[in-house]
């Protein structure tokens, strides 16, 4: 899946400053506090005599892909990603995602500086684990996802992190791009606005780098896993659709639980049948783990992904264009700015 699954790899947002209730606020004080410790600049990982090959190889893409993305893609020239963080765990943030039973509507959490998001993020597996249990114990349905990479919005200095390097070149790109996108245009509370533009940024990153590298066969392969991509999205929307009709009729609820796991058992059935197709497994898609937040989560990352793609094509690949369109329609109420894309993906 392209860059290691939506709801694993990008996309967490600025969580050092998120929340101001209690302990949720002092370990996401303490967690960011954590990455920015261990920060270390990329130049000096890369001489050191203990850096393994592998690590210097991937952080010399990196600085590479850095200057490509100042010099070709007007991404910020900052501090962001100059650094390398050793945090010696698998993720970084790990997100609660939670929806009703019976419905696709999002429990939401309200931060400071993001505005109302459909997440909330840990920086340790068990503090999620325990909220995921109290949500669950609430009748809810919950999906836990491991975050490998987040931008704080250019509000500290990302660095690169060890939860990047399992990842192919491709993906570390994507992330990288995708990341930075997120400091050229962000709208408080509106993930689906923020996700989808950071995700065509990222496409057009790696395709770009890619090719100006002569690494052909590697675009091919993300080409292909982009298309992939697009087919899973569709699927999901497919089943959106469906389950949104099922929790609207007038039926109890044991039938609209036995239609929803039907249709989930569907999705997960066609999921794989994908993924078979273009010659590859995953376990991530099994029946028993999907449910209404996980479909949410997925969503928030590529629903307005078609309109994003329309727009950079109406200005004809120009990145300048593109942004400003972008931030003018950032300009535009919700109701206007969701018609607005609504037409643009529809045309």
């Amino acid at each position: 899946m392209r860059a290691g699954q939506r709801a694993v790899r990008n996309s967490c947002l600025f969580l050092a400053g998120l929340l101001l209730h209690g302990c949720y606020y002092t370990q996401a004080i303490r967690g960011q506090m954590e990455v920015m410790n261990k920060r270390e600049p990329i130049a000096e990982v890369i001489g050191r005599d203990d850096t393994s090959e592998f690590v210097a190889a991937r952080l010399a893409l990196v600085q590479d892909a850095r200057q490509f993305s100042i010099d070709e893609l007007g991404l910020p020239d900052n501090k962001s990603y100059r650094t390398y963080a050793d945090l010696g765990r698998d993720f970084v943030v790990w997100n609660v995602f939670a929806a009703p039973e019976f419905s696709l509507q999002a429990k939401k959490w309200c931060y400071l500086f993001v505005g109302c998001v459909a997440y909330r993020g840990y920086f340790r597996e068990a503090d999620a684990g325990k909220k995921a249990s109290k949500l669950r114990s609430a009748g809810l349905d919950v999906y836990v996802g491991g975050v490998a990479a987040y931008s704080t919005l250019g509000h500290f200095s990302d660095p690169v992190l060890n939860t990047m390097m399992r990842w192919d070149d491709t993906q570390m790109l994507a992330v990288l791009f995708h990341e930075l996108a997120h400091q050229v245009l962000f709208i408080k509370g509106d993930t689906g606005f923020n996700e989808s533009f950071a995700s065509a940024v990222e496409e057009v990153g790696v395709a770009r780098f890619l090719k100006a590298r002569g690494r052909e066969e590697e675009l091919l392969s993300y080409q292909n896993r982009v298309a992939l991509q697009g087919r899973i999205a569709g699927l999901m929307a497919a089943a959106r659709d469906d389950l949104e009709s099922y929790y609207a009729q007038p039926i109890d609820d044991d039938t609209k639980r036995l239609r929803k796991a039907r249709r989930f058992a569907q999705l997960a059935a066609s999921i794989q049948s994908e993924l078979q197709q273009s010659g590859r497994q995953s376990s991530a898609w099994s029946e028993a783990s999907l449910n209404n937040a996980r479909l949410l989560s997925f969503s928030l990352y590529d629903k307005r992904l078609p309109a994003f793609r329309a727009l950079l094509k109406d200005c004809d690949g120009f990145l300048d264009c593109f942004y400003n369109e972008a931030r003018r329609i950032a300009e535009l109420d919700p109701t206007q700015r969701n018609a607005y894309l609504d037409t643009l993906a529809n045309r």
